[in-house]
C-alpha cells in the first residue's frame, strides 16, 4: 500500500499560507554540526521525511539528534564514534553525500557511500572530490564508496568547472578548519549557500565573499556552536504564490524573503503579475486572464531557479498564448509534462525546451509524481480542475513539503492523503 493524494478541485480557496523552513538550507546546517564538538540549538526546521532520514545518518556517526519540537532540534556533538556513512543511509537522499566535507574538517578522515536521490538527472559528485583534492585530501573510490584522508586539511584554491550548490557547501564545510586560506571560485551563490555560510560564521568561522561567485575562507582551529534559525523556504514560497496567481489573490503568502526570489518575482512581473509585500506577506492583485506568455530559462543562481520549473509550468498552462520553458539545470527535469498532459495540458517537449499552449482549464485524472517539484506541480493543476483528481507516489512531495494537507485544508481544499 503506497500514500496518495485526493484532490476534489475546483473549489474557491481563501487563507493564509504560511511558508516554513529551508530544507535545502536545513540538511547542510545539520551535516555543518559534524565539524565541532558542543551543542547546538537549530529552529526554524522544516518537519520532513529529508530531515528524519539525515537525523538517522548524523546518529550513525556519533551524534545525540534530539527533536525538542515540531520544528526545533538540539544537536549534541561529543566526537565522532564512526567514520563510515553507510549506502543504507546515504542511498535514501543525495544530500547525505554532504557530510563528507563535515566529517574532513571534524577528523581529516571520511568514507561516504557513493549517493541516490530524486531521478532528475546524473548529477556526479566528481567536482566536490576534486575540491578535496586541492585541500590536500587523498582520494579513494572502491566498492561504491569514496574514502577520503589527509594528514591535515590545508587551504588550497578552488575553481568549480559549474556553480554546483552541493559541491560549494561541501567545499566550504571541508575549508572552514583547513590550514591557511582557501579561495573558492565559480562558487554557487544559492540563499541557501549564503545561510550555510552565516551559520559557520555565527560560530566563528571566517568566511569573506558570502553571496558571491568567490569565497574567501581563512580557516580557524575551533568553532563554537550555538543557536541559529533556518531560513524560509523560497521553493515553497514560490510554489504557494502560484497557487495564489491561480487562484486570483483569495490566497496570501506569508514568509516571502523577496531578495531571495528577485528572478522569481521578476519573471512574474514580466507575464503581467500584479502583486504587493507587506512586510514577508504576499498578495496578489492581478486575475488569470491578464497574464502574458513568457519564456523561462532555468539557471543557476541568480538565474530562475529549477526547482520552480514545475509549478511555474502548471501555472504557463492556465495562460493564454504560447510559452516557453527551457530547462538547462537537469537532463530529466519535464517526466511531470507527460502527467499535465492526462490534464489537459498541450505540452510539446523538443530536447531541453517545452512549449506550452495555453489551455482554459484543467480536467481531472489519475496522475503520478515523478520527482519532488513535479509532484507540487500536479498538486496545484488538481486544485485547479473540476472533479476528482488522485496524484500517486506522493513520498516525493512530503520529501519538501510540510504539512501540504493540512495547510491546504486549512484555506478551503479538499484534499485528504489515502491509501492505495
Amino acid at each position: 500500500m503506497a500514500d496518495a493524494f485526493e484532490i476534489r478541485g475546483g473549489r474557491a480557496l481563501k487563507g493564509i499560507l504560511e511558508v516554513g523552513g529551508a530544507k535545502n538550507a536545513a540538511l547542510p546546517i545539520f551535516v555543518a554540526t559534524l565539524i565541532e564538538k558542543g551543542t547546538y540549538h537549530l529552529n526554524n526546521v522544516p518537519d520532513l521525511m529529508d530531515i528524519a532520514t539525515l537525523t538517522e545518518l548524523l546518529k550513525s556517526l556519533g551524534l545525540e539528534v534530539e527533536k525538542t519540537d515540531k520544528n526545533s532540534y538540539k544537536i549534541i556533538n561529543n566526537g565522532l564514534t564512526n567514520l563510515t556513512a553507510s549506502y543504507d543511509l546515504v542511498k535514501k537522499m543525495r544530500a547525505s553525500f554532504l557530510v563528507m566535507g563535515a566529517m574532513l574538517a571534524h577528523s581529516n578522515n571520511a568514507i561516504v557511500s557513493l549517493p541516490g536521490g530524486c531521478a532528475i538527472g546524473a548529477r556526479p559528485v566528481d567536482l566536490h572530490l576534486k575540491g578535496f583534492e586541492k585541500l590536500g585530501v587523498e582520494i579513494e573510490i572502491e566498492h561504491g564508496y569514496v574514502k577520503g584522508t589527509a594528514t591535515e586539511l590545508k587551504g588550497g584554491e578552488v575553481i568549480l568547472d559549474f556553480p554546483s550548490v552541493g559541491a560549494t557547501q561541501n567545499i566550504i564545510m571541508a575549508a572552514v578548519k583547513a590550514k591557511g586560506v582557501s579561495v573558492l571560485e565559480n562558487v554557487a551563490r544559492e540563499p541557501e549557500v549564503v545561510d550555510l555560510c552565516n551559520f559557520l560564521i555565527s560560530m566563528g568561522a571566517k568566511i569573506e565573499g558570502v553571496g558571491t561567485g568567490k569565497l574567501t575562507i581563512t580557516g580557524v582551529e575551533k568553532l563554537v556552536p550555538g543557536t541559529y534559525s533556518i531560513m524560509p523556504d523560497r521553493i515553497v514560497a514560490g510554489t504557494f504564490i502560484i497557487a495564489a496567481i491561480m487562484f486570483e489573490g483569495t490566497i496570501e503568502v506569508e514568509g516571502v524573503v523577496a531578495e531571495d526570489s528577485s528572478s522569481f518575482l521578476a519573471k512574474l512581473k514580466e507575464m503581467g503579475v500584479q502583486y504587493d509585500i507587506t512586510g514577508q506577506r504576499l498578495k496578489i492583485l492581478s486575475k488569470l486572464s491578464e497574464l502574458k506568455p513568457v519564456k523561462v530559462t532555468t539557471m543557476p543562481h541568480p538565474g530562475f531557479p529549477t526547482d520552480l520549473q514545475s509549478p511555474m509550468m502548471t501555472l504557463m498552462c492556465l495562460v493564454t498564448g504560447n510559452s516557453e520553458i527551457k530547462e538547462t539545470i537537469f537532463e530529466n527535469r519535464f517526466m511531470h509534462v507527460s502527467e499535465l498532459n492526462r490534464m489537459g495540458a498541450k505540452i510539446d517537449i523538443d530536447g531541453s525546451n517545452a512549449h506550452i499552449k495555453g489551455i482554459k482549464e484543467f480536467s481531472s485524472a489519475e496522475v503520478m509524481a515523478s520527482d519532488l517539484r513535479a509532484g507540487a506541480s500536479l498538486v496545484l493543476a488538481g486544485l485547479k480542475a473540476k472533479e476528482t483528481t488522485t496524484v500517486n507516489r506522493i513520498y516525493h512531495v512530503d520529501r519538501g513539503y510540510e504539512n501540504l494537507v493540512e495547510k491546504l485544508v486549512g484555506i478551503g481544499a479538499d484534499i485528504k492523503r489515502i491509501k492505495i
